[in-house]
């Protein structure tokens, strides 16, 4: 009989730990974690397959739906560790369509600032279970959304053949963003029931994340969605729509892929449902074998005219009648580029000291003042294309809540098998563990991210910061640090590091560029217009055109298409690979 009452009293503190909402897309329970709870899988808009592949999302609505957890639910891409998603080859799926939610224990019949979540990882790959935002939820009394997205050329894809059968938001090329937007737009309905106020939802989301909050600043169809925004290492790349589908001067446009795709599987394409019947696995594997390595130059974000308007992001972001007079906060970390050219074979090389048989490679930059200038040039045109010309871009459009940061801290250990400090630093995406807690860069972790009153000093002001501007709309941490509104004369923008300081910026993306034709670091001419090509074409719209001014004609010596791609097999012959990992 004891035994009985005691199962029983069991059962009853089981139960009574379970919390249950109903949303308009079903009734879900919560998992407890560490830190508050986490609210999986919710659905928020219909599965975009069959029919509805390459179509704006369609509400998902069924009160009476129970949600369950769901594995691997993934948009289709790439496996990628670094992505968070495991495989080989191309994995997820297309009913990707869910977000999740953090929120503290005490959540009931509150109005908590919302966090909104966009993954980063180009618009190609990247879920929302890689990031755990319940330590910041829980700490600092907010509410986290984290969402999938459609990526890659299931995300973003123009062709005739698609759009002029469709009609409305149909005819968009941009899905993806479209998800995103339907996703706020279920938000705006439902996070009340989560104890979230939706008249102060904070956008917020890194790399791709960031460019897509900036694709939302700029686009009409997100008005009065969100309250404040905040792009890490963000960039504000898009596409004609005649690139996307037909350009001769990208060899991933749509029209190419399909051609491609018709020779190899002898397949023809000459309609909408023709088009829609591909494998979307074997989709990707064609834009794969054109890239050849990656998906980096995908004509992704497009100026459809009905989601990003025909002007182009960047200058959407300038036009008061389109972007939202709302705070913003932008910025990127110090090395950027790092995670990139740190790993590349003609910047660094790998050795085997204790032989093969024990696979522990050293690494050692080959010429480490090269590289130093490399990385800081770089990086810091990112921080020009990526964060003061955006925020440049919102003054005129008479926003003056704007404000700017730089991340700096890289109290990184040094190992015997390579200097990561010098190696990597503050490299892109490096922040994003002081906003969740959870410290994972691999193997090399306990490296990267060693245990330390710096590094746990170092979340608390991340958190702190976010959260505060997203209750506030001021990131200040308090009433004696004091953070400086972004203006044109002097660009001011703050130093995330262990002491925080207050720094200007000088150059434009003109005399940086001129700059390094002007540097006295031992460059060949071809490694300086290489740099200068980098700094022109990524992180923004394609300036390639201005290289021949701004270097004096030195470049035009070159083809410089013709030179990476020599370079790129010469390291192929003599390494076996284009990175030491």
């Amino acid at each position: 009989m004891q035994y009985a009452y005691l199962v029983l009293v069991l059962l009853f503190s089981c139960f009574t730990f379970a919390e249950r909402v109903s949303t308009s897309s079903g009734i879900v329970e919560a998992e407890k974690l560490k830190y508050g709870l986490r609210w999986n899988d919710l659905p928020y808009a219909m599965p975009p397959v069959g029919d509805l592949r390459w179509k704006a999302p369609r509400e998902f609505f069924d009160p009476t739906n129970l949600i369950v957890n769901q594995e691997d639910n993934g948009c289709v891409q790439e496996a990628s560790v670094y992505a968070g998603i495991s495989g080989k080859g191309i994995v997820g799926q297309e009913d990707c369509l869910y977000l999740d939610i953090y929120s503290p224990l005490d959540f009931k019949d509150k109005k908590l600032p919302v966090m909104f979540w966009i993954h980063g990882g180009g618009n190609t790959s990247g879920w929302k279970d890689y990031y755990n935002f319940s330590k910041l939820s829980s700490k600092h009394d907010v509410i986290v959304v984290a969402i999938n997205y459609r990526l890659g050329p299931l995300g973003w894809f123009y062709h005739p053949l698609i759009q002029d059968a469709q009609d409305g938001l149909d005819k968009s090329s941009n899905f993806g963003t479209l998800d995103i937007i339907a996703s706020l737009q279920w938000v705006q309905k439902n996070i009340h029931h989560f104890g979230g106020n939706a008249n102060n939802v904070t956008i917020f989301g890194e790399s791709a994340g960031g460019h897509n909050v900036f694709a939302l600043l700029a686009s009409p169809l997100s008005n009065n969605l969100f309250h404040k925004a905040i792009s890490q290492s963000g960039y504000t790349t898009s596409h004609s729509l005649e690139y996307a589908y037909s350009s001769k001067d990208s060899d991933l446009s749509s029209q190419n892929a399909l051609e491609a795709l018709e020779l190899s599987t002898g397949l023809t394409f000459n309609d909408s449902n023709t088009l829609r019947a591909i494998d979307p696995n074997l989709l990707l594997e064609q834009y794969k074998k054109i890239e050849q390595s990656t998906y980096d130059y995908l004509p992704l974000t497009q100026r459809d005219g009905i989601v990003i308007p025909i002007e182009g992001l960047k200058e959407a972001l300038g036009n008061s009648k389109l972007t939202k007079n709302i705070p913003v906060l932008a910025g990127t970390t110090k090395d950027e580029v790092s995670l990139w050219i740190g790993v590349s074979t003609y910047f660094t090389e790998k050795s085997y000291p204790f032989t093969k048989l024990i696979p522990l490679p050293k690494l050692k930059l080959k010429n480490p003042e090269l590289y130093e200038y490399w990385l800081q040039t770089r990086s810091h045109a990112w921080k020009v294309r990526g964060t003061d010309e955006p925020l440049l871009k919102l003054l005129e459009s008479g926003n003056d809540q704007l404000f700017a940061y730089r991340f700096d801290w890289d109290e990184q250990k040094k190992s015997f098998f390579a200097n990561f400090p010098k190696l990597l630093g503050a490299a892109h995406g490096y922040e994003i563990a002081f906003l969740t807690g959870d410290y994972k860069y691999g193997p090399i972790t306990r490296y990267v991210y060693p245990k330390s009153k710096s590094r746990d000093a170092m979340e608390e002001k991340m958190m702190t910061v976010w959260a505060n501007f997203a209750k506030t709309g001021n990131p200040s941490l308090s009433d004696d640090i004091q953070w400086p509104t972004f203006n044109a004369s002097n660009q001011l923008f703050m130093k995330l590091d262990t002491d925080l300081s207050v720094d200007g910026e000088s150059n434009d993306l003109a005399s940086l560029v001129a700059g390094i034709f002007s540097s006295e670091v031992g460059l060949t001419t071809l490694q300086k217009c290489l740099m200068a090509r980098d700094s022109l074409k990524n992180v923004g719209d394609d300036l390639i055109s201005a290289l021949p001014k701004l270097s004096n004609g030195e470049c035009n010596l070159y083809d410089l298409d013709h030179e990476y791609r020599k370079i790129e097999k010469e390291l192929m012959d003599k390494y076996g690979s284009l990175s030491v990992l």
